[in-house]
């Protein structure tokens, strides 16, 4: 049995699988967000040490069989500071955070964030790991002194759990990893004024740490003392090795939180404007460019939340409206840190267009299920996939929506294993790094295949059209609001 352990951003997940890729257990624990001021999110790092605490233990005694090995993963960007244990100095920091937007608006301005772009393949936003230390060097200096380390989530839990201190080259990208020879740009730093933080950043293990249950971590979990553990690749891209993305030019989409759009490459290209992320892997000569939309599930969420319904209703409300949502539009950019890509725009605002008092709740709802799936394929626009497109998350549960990003991508969809494809993605990364035998293609092989509608595709491409426009009218307001 392998164990994959997946940090999500409110559900902490572990999964047990035995060596075939069948998935024996899952337990998850959700965890909370704190907001101490309008556009801050914090985590507490303790607590999301007792939820892996509390899966881990759950899952091993379901699946009834200690694993072989533990293989972790968890959510990327913000910041997270930890002291020379890994015990946290303060909150964690989340990647919605937007405390940072006035930093990068001067990082937009004077070209710190085109200049990255172009070394890293990686442009910034509010809730970037570059914004946030500039923030805390201005506004909390004292937090980043009692620091020792300035990492990601898996990385404080893999320290907690063994004892050593390091990141993968996934989580190193965002934004100070050069992807060409795999090690910190300190160009980069240098244009963040981040050059005397630099020792926070941690070791760079290539490509995976790989550590061992400590006496502590074995308390703390239930599990032997110097049992493997491996750290990363981090969710976005674990998901997309746990969907079978291992071809360059296969395309990934995540349907979480957030809206992640991904495609396997074999080159760089750091050109046009500033947008997304590149992912080292853990193959060198491969990345993967992630545009990582920050509207997802939380957009329905919250529009299913303001008419009253809930998500076992989703493909009933989808069904009683129809394509195109009765003239009913949206602009999917509800977070408040704005949105990152396809376009970084701290400003970004959502919204909805064409509503009379003959709109029903149906059409707001469909209104904005449309709208991520333009989203996507305005990510996927930009990202280029050429292959297959395979697909994960949450969203998929709603066959109607699963049905809607078909039909809006114009092209088929492949379905990944559910659930989990984060930690399945963690232990296929930690087996080859352990040197176990997987075979890939069958721990990844699809649950289906969802064919587009012709009829609605050709629907959808002038839709999307329209889509394209009023996102190019509301970035010319938001920068004049700016």
């Amino acid at each position: 049995m392998y164990l994959g352990i997946d940090i999500g951003t409110t559900v902490t997940k572990a999964a047990v699988f035995d060596t075939t890729g069948t998935l024996r257990a899952v337990q998850r624990q959700q965890t909370g967000m704190s907001n101490p001021a309008e556009g801050w999110f914090e985590q507490d790092p303790d607590e999301i040490l007792r939820s892996v605490a509390a899966v881990v233990r759950a899952a091993v005694a379901e699946a009834g069989q200690q694993p072989e090995f533990i293989g972790l993963t968890g959510q990327g960007d913000g910041v997270w500071l930890g002291d020379d244990e890994g015990r946290p100095v303060r909150p964690a920091i989340s990647w919605m955070d937007a405390r940072a937007a006035g930093i990068l608006r001067r990082w937009q301005d004077n070209d710190v964030v085109a200049k990255t772009y172009r070394h890293t393949g990686s442009a910034m936003f509010p809730g970037a790991p570059a914004p946030i230390l500039a923030w805390l060097a201005e506004h909390e200096p004292e937090s980043l002194d009692r620091a020792a380390t300035a990492g990601y989530c898996k990385d404080l839990v893999m320290q907690r759990l063994t004892g050593l201190r390091a990141t993968d080259v996934s989580d190193a990208s965002m934004p100070f990893l050069d992807p060409h020879v795999r090690d910190y740009d300190h160009d980069v730093l240098a244009w963040c004024g981040l050059v005397t933080r630099g020792d926070l950043l941690a070791p760079i293990a290539d490509p995976l740490p790989i550590g061992a249950l400590t006496d502590a971590g074995s308390d703390l979990l239930g599990l032997p003392e110097g049992l493997p553990v491996t750290a990363g690749p981090f969710d976005v891209p674990a998901c997309a090795l746990g969907s079978g993305v291992t071809t360059p030019g296969e395309g990934h989409l995540i349907v979480g939180t957030t809206l992640a759009c991904q495609v396997l490459l074999d080159a760089l290209d750091t050109t046009g404007e500033p947008a997304g992320l590149t992912f080292a892997t853990g193959t060198e000569g491969q990345w993967l460019r992630a545009m990582l939309a920050m509207m997802g599930c939380a957009a329905v969420d919250w529009v299913l939340d303001v008419v009253g319904e809930t998500h076992d209703v989703l493909d009933g409300l989808l069904a009683a409206s129809q394509p195109s949502a009765h003239g009913v539009t949206c602009l999917p950019f509800f977070s408040p840190a704005g949105e990152r890509a396809p376009f970084v725009e701290p400003g970004a605002r959502a919204g909805f267009d064409q509503i009379t008092v003959q709109s029903t709740k149906a059409d707001l709802v469909r209104a904005t299920c449309e709208a991520v799936a333009y989203a996507a394929r305005h990510c996927f626009d930009v990202a280029g996939p050429t292959g297959e497109i395979a697909m994960c998350g949450g969203g998929t549960q709603s066959a109607g929506w699963l049905q809607i990003f078909a039909d809006v991508l114009g092209r088929p969809i492949r379905l990944a294993p559910q659930p989990e494809s984060g930690a399945r993605g963690a232990v296929i990364a930690g087996a080859r790094a352990l040197g176990h035998d997987v075979d890939v293609a069958a721990w990844t092989a699809p649950e289906g295949v969802i064919e587009p509608d012709p009829a609605n595709a050709a629907r959808y491409t002038e839709g999307y059209a329209d889509y394209r426009a009023r996102v190019a009218a509301a970035r010319d307001r938001w920068k004049e609001q700016s």
